[in-house]
């Protein structure tokens, strides 16, 4: 278990950044200046987004992290406690904490300037995830460095944790990662670049889920955004569709998925029922501005419809 905390269901190893916001009507264009129509700051990266999305959903949650000796880092910190997460593992290093410069046009859609920072000083350290116990979900990214994130991943593994991946920001894995990870979460992009196919809909996302399975990962994932979601095990291959409404900001909304679906799988939820909770929980939290100001909390979804059941497909 995690120094400072009891056995959490969830421990996330990852990155915490400070979002710079922008809202545009679109994206400049190379050369050209655009007067912004608002800005905000808020708690962000992938890491913490996601633990943020597991505590809200009711999960247990240690955070293990780095940030920057400044004022972003504190507030980092603290945004993270306010959530009941165990934040003894946030270490303080020097330089600057991480940030994100966000731009959010007017459809709802982002484009993302990410610098790392202190993220880049994340160690994996035996001597915190070594005290993990069998069926901890360990959740894992790649906005720290891959050294870090594959040694965390063996030495939960090891453990009998439960590893999820979310490959983001996309890049090949390391042969020595794809024996580790138990369930994989990608969207369109990191899909079609991990399974080497273009994936456009989900007949795309069955083949490449289920070239993604044969590398190891007993569980594919793929979210599709508006299209809904797809997943590959070994009961098949199924497809959920989305639930419609209209986009405020998809900030975050692939972070709340993923911890949304790993609470309720936490709480004992079959796969489907985990992933049916995952695409309500990001369904409201497309319709809300900023990353962690967006994030749902259990009780929420209660206004939220219902998934439609999956249909089959074929892989």
């Amino acid at each position: 278990m995690v120094a400072g905390m009891t056995q959490p269901g969830i421990i996330v190893f990852g990155s915490l950044n400070m979002d710079l916001v922008v809202r545009v009507e679109r994206a400049p264009r190379g050369g050209e200046t655009l007067r912004g129509l608002g800005f905000m700051t808020n708690p962000g990266g992938k890491g913490a987004n996601q633990a943020v999305a597991c505590a809200r959903q009711g999960a247990s949650v240690a955070m293990v992290g780095c940030v920057g000796d400044d004022d972003f880092g504190k507030a980092l910190r603290d945004a993270l406690a306010a959530d009941g997460i165990d934040v003894t593992n946030v270490r303080e290093a020097g330089g600057s904490t991480g940030v994100a410069v966000v731009m959010v046009d007017a459809e709802g859609e982002n484009r993302i300037t990410l610098v790392p920072g202190a993220n880049e000083l994340l160690k994996a350290d035996p001597e915190v995830l070594g005290r993990a116990v069998a069926s901890q979900f360990l959740l894992l990214q790649f906005e720290v460095p891959m050294p870090e994130v594959v040694l965390a991943a063996k030495t939960m593994h090891a453990r009998g944790a439960i590893v999820v991946l979310n490959p983001a920001p996309v890049r090949q894995l390391p042969d020595e990662l794809w024996s580790l990870v138990d369930t994989i979460v990608m969207n369109e992009i990191e899909a079609a670049e991990l399974a080497g196919v273009p994936v456009a809909f989900a007949a795309d996302a069955a083949k490449a889920a289920f070239l993604v399975r044969r590398r190891g990962p007993s569980t594919a994932i793929v979210t599709l955004g508006s299209q809904g979601v797809v997943v590959a095990d070994d009961a098949g291959c199924r497809h959920f569709a989305a639930i419609a409404v209209e986009t405020v900001d998809t900030t975050a909304a692939g972070d709340t998925f993923i911890g949304a679906m790993c609470a309720a799988r936490v709480a004992g939820e079959s796969i489907d029922s985990a992933v049916m909770r995952g695409i309500r929980a990001a369904t409201l939290c497309v319709t809300r501005a900023g990353a962690q100001a967006s994030i749902p909390r259990l009780h929420e979804l209660e206004h939220v419809q219902q998934v439609a059941c999956p249909t089959a497909l074929e892989q």
